[in-house]
């Protein structure tokens, strides 16, 4: 049984997605014959990668040093594709850009287009996760680049300054909550709950880190009403209908006349970072993305 591309491939999507079909799906395989490339995996190594159950599979010991090894190979092919793509036509490669819910509304689009029109060769698989996930995927080698707060842990990674960005509330001057603050430019988080938010559709990690801090205090969010922009949330928050908690740049970016107040606690003061595994080993394409939002840091 060779190990080859496909099966390495089918391996890393069947462990990250959880379930053989779905492996099998992503890497354009029949579910039989995906299983059966599964069984000579083990068959050859004499032992179990997956554990099968109910919930789907996972990973076994074994199975998790094999993913290791099969995203450093993965790596390692890109890179010499990128190195030979000079002497032909098409893609040089992708970078993988994982970031939270900020730094893909407000930052990125314009970094990310004025980098990809200098660099038609490449494209960039873009994704939207919570912080902590993203540490967790750079370190596991699943993605090459991370756009993180600063509050999580990282000491593993290597980080690089990108934005400040530090949440606050905003609501309508006629909201209660804006006449019970008078002339206060700051308010705890705490004194925010009493009152309906306006929050991000889907899976917003934003969203997710704002309900946390919130269980935290042993309270809760009562989201009103979730709609899928900055802008539709500033809307519905300049009528009266809730509280909004969003970055400081899409609130002051907004149309509507509508009251900003600081947020005291220390999660909100946040700052963003580039985080990579390690810079130097990063495919030369993803070497030029992390340099260019770095300098777009000295030029934004």
């Amino acid at each position: 049984m060779r190990f080859d591309l496909t099966n390495l491939k089918l391996f890393i999507h069947i462990a990250e997605s959880g379930s053989i079909t779905a492996g099998a799906q992503l890497a354009h395989l029949a579910l039989p014959s995906a299983s059966a490339r599964v069984r000579g995996m083990e068959e050859a190594l004499n032992v179990p990668l997956l554990q099968r159950g109910r919930r789907g599979a996972e990973p076994t010991e074994a199975g998790r040093t094999l993913l290791q090894h099969a995203r450093a190979i993965l790596r390692q092919v890109e890179d010499m594709q990128a190195d030979l793509a000079q002497f032909a036509t098409g893609l040089k490669g992708q970078v993988r850009l994982l970031c939270n819910t900020s730094a893909m509304t407000e930052f990125l689009p314009d970094a990310l287009a004025a980098f990809l029109a200098a660099h038609p060769q490449l494209s960039i698989n873009l994704e939207e996760r919570m912080s902590r996930e993203i540490v967790q995927a750079i370190t596991d080698g699943a993605a090459d680049i991370g756009i993180i707060s600063d509050a999580v842990e990282r000491t593993a990674l290597q980080t690089f300054p990108f934005r400040d960005d530090p949440l606050v509330l905003a609501m309508a001057r006629s909201h209660p909550l804006a006449h019970t603050l008078g002339h206060k430019r700051h308010i705890v988080f705490a004194d925010a709950l009493d009152h309906d938010f306006i929050g991000l559709a889907g899976d917003s990690a934003l969203q997710q880190h704002a309900a946390e801090q919130a269980a935290r205090l042993g309270r809760r969010m009562h989201c009103k009403i979730r709609l899928r922009s900055f802008e539709a949330i500033c809307r519905m928050a300049g009528s009266g209908t809730g509280l909004a908690l969003l970055p400081a740049t899409a609130a002051r970016r907004s149309s509507e006349d509508l009251r900003i107040v600081k947020l005291s606690d220390e999660w909100a003061s946040r700052k963003l970072l580039i985080c990579v595994r390690d810079a130097a080993a990063l495919p030369g394409y993803a070497r030029e993305l992390v340099a260019a939002l770095r300098n777009d840091l000295q030029t934004g």
